[in-house]
């Protein structure tokens, strides 16, 4: 419950800018205090964000750390994260000072499924060398042994995280180009679930990365999962296969990424997430073999609207004395 609120409506400061459907929204239900100049959010803004609102309508690039929510004269109760995920919160230390904390599952698979295809699609038949070579006015013309890539339909796809986007990838992948799949998660995965898409569980990651053409990462970031692709994996992979992450950045060791990739211990990345984001390895900038988004994955109107609107009804539970529908803790 909201003993937070002593009069009036809820005072709910909204750290970066939203899709303008949900701030009309916020506006409505809330006393809402947008950033109309979408300035990103340090300690000190955060800080005094959980000592001025009601709540906070946080997004993933907003550090949460227990420093932050040791802030005195907390005045917040709950955090709605923008995001299904929560690594940017230290979730320990929210449960410990009893603040709520939300996310916004569901509402992003398609289309962070759809992006995991795009970039298979584009490292794999060098869509982005390409485009930069034509707009370079380098083209001189077909020939038939020019910018070769590599065929999809028909090869191995490794899975590793098999949640609602990595099925949703698999299907994909399955239905779309007849890639068998290989899928490497910590529980066991139904029979039946695996036959819909042509799918054969693994006992360990080296199997799976060994056995694949293509590896796409699915999984959370979390202690256990950081740095979950390392060089000794990474060595384990055929020379000639492709890393796509649209998961979080440090589930890769960057650096040993680099590395691989300049060795030709695999043959190209498709990336959509950094281990230091926003900042990039000015290596894999470089590389031709790498095609690089800026965390794109659930960057449509439609799915950015949808997980704003879930973040406003858990905030809306909330304040009226419910249990939000996506509670984290």
């Amino acid at each position: 419950m909201a003993e937070s609120v002593t009069s009036g409506r809820p005072i709910v400061v909204v750290t970066r800018r939203l899709p303008a459907p949900v701030e009309f929204c916020l506006a409505e239900l809330f006393d809402a205090r947008l950033n109309a100049d979408d300035t990103p959010s340090d300690a000190a803004s955060l800080a005094a964000a959980l000592r001025t609102a009601d709540g906070v309508l946080a997004t993933v690039t907003d550090r949460l750390d227990a420093e932050v929510l040791a802030t005195t004269r907390r005045k917040a109760a709950i955090v709605a994260n923008f995001g299904v995920g929560h690594d940017n919160i230290d979730v320990v230390a929210a449960s410990a000072a009893g603040l709520v904390v939300t996310n916004t599952p569901g509402v992003l698979t398609d289309d962070t499924a759809d992006l995991a295809i795009a970039l298979i699609l584009a490292v794999a038949r060098r869509v982005g060398e390409g485009e930069r070579h034509v707009r370079a006015g380098a083209w001189s013309g077909w020939r038939p042994t020019h910018m070769m890539g590599a065929r999809v339909t028909g090869r191995t796809l490794g899975i590793v995280g098999f949640g609602r986007i990595g099925r949703a990838v698999a299907a994909r992948a399955r239905h779309g180009f007849g890639m068998p799949v290989l899928v490497h998660t910590r529980t066991r995965v139904g029979r039946q679930e695996l036959a819909a898409v042509g799918g054969r569980q693994v006992d360990t990651i080296e199997e799976l990365l060994a056995g694949s053409d293509f590896v796409s990462l699915h999984c959370p970031a979390t202690p256990r999962t950081r740095h979950l692709i390392d060089a000794a994996r990474l060595a384990v992979m055929r020379p000639g296969a492709f890393l796509v992450n649209t998961a979080r950045g440090d589930v890769v060791d960057e650096r040993a990424l680099v590395e691989a990739l300049r060795d030709g211990v695999i043959a190209g990345a498709g990336l959509d997430v950094y281990e230091h984001e926003p900042a990039v390895a000015p290596e894999l900038v470089a590389m031709d073999n790498v095609v690089l988004l800026p965390h794109l994955g659930s960057a449509t109107l439609e799915t950015r609207v949808a997980m704003g609107m879930r973040a406003v009804d858990n905030l809306a539970a909330f304040f009226a004395g419910a249990d939000p529908p996506d509670r984290v803790v």
